[in-house]
């Protein structure tokens, strides 16, 4: 999901990045598979995970792939993130759609994995308004969304943070909100997360609340951090 120290969009960067897309796939792909997986788990063992294990299990998972591929990729593995990042300046434009097509397929194919693996268990971790409340989702989803791409900006690409510490704290953002909001929302965050199941699991009902929300949050957050650092001008010292 996610970035450390990006370069900007003007800095000259490899013709061809099938690197890049690879790693948006895998990190995506793992945090589905983990993330989701812990839900099916957490289900077929009675609770043996619990709600707060499901939360600490994305969390980790995150940072993991962050520490892992953030030098490659940036590590956005959410689109929501990605258009972010584009419209803070800090992706080409060339790349929004490769990047999120990366992360919808690696989401994809760890759900597909997990329904063969698991069965049609626990809705494959799909995330559906409690209630069918799909307003208090989406107000929540994007405050939600808001909170961790402000995050994602003040850690992972302000050079004035503390650096090395970017991981640990996007991780532990994801697997707060998780904890806290899971069980109303799902606690998505990320369109990629919520598409992947939907899609193999043919649930489809507010759908476009997870798209929506975290594309809508994303970009307030990167609004509101182009004011705090000065038009991003501060970013860099």
């Amino acid at each position: 999901m996610l970035l450390i120290q990006a370069q900007k969009k003007t800095t000259p960067r490899r013709a061809t990045y099938s690197r890049e897309l690879l790693a948006e796939f895998i990190g995506t792909f793992a945090i589905v598979f983990a993330g989701t997986g812990a839900v099916m788990v957490n289900e077929i063992s009675g609770g043996a995970l619990t709600h707060l294990g499901i939360s600490v299990v994305f969390g980790a998972v995150v940072a993991a792939m962050i520490y892992t591929f953030g030098h490659i990729s940036d590590a956005h593995f959410n689109p929501a993130v990605t258009l972010a990042f584009w419209s803070s300046g800090y992706l080409a434009r060339s790349r929004v759609i490769p990047y999120i097509i990366a992360q919808v397929l690696g989401g994809i194919l760890g759900s597909i994995l997990l329904a063969l693996s698991l069965g049609p268990v626990a809705k494959l971790g799909t995330t559906l308004p409690l209630g069918g409340n799909w307003q208090q989702s989406f107000i929540l989803e994007t405050v939600l969304t808001f909170l961790l791409i402000t995050v994602i900006l003040g850690s992972g690409l302000d050079r004035r943070s503390h650096t090395g510490f970017a991981g640990l704290a996007i991780g532990l953002t994801v697997g707060l909100e998780a904890a806290f909001m899971g069980p109303i929302t799902g606690a998505s965050m990320n369109p990629a997360r919520s598409f992947a199941p939907a899609l193999v699991s043919g649930i489809w009902q507010y759908q476009w609340i997870y798209w929506a929300a975290p594309m809508l949050g994303g970009q307030v957050a990167a609004w509101v951090y182009r004011y705090l650092s000065n038009d991003f001008q501060d970013i860099e010292h």
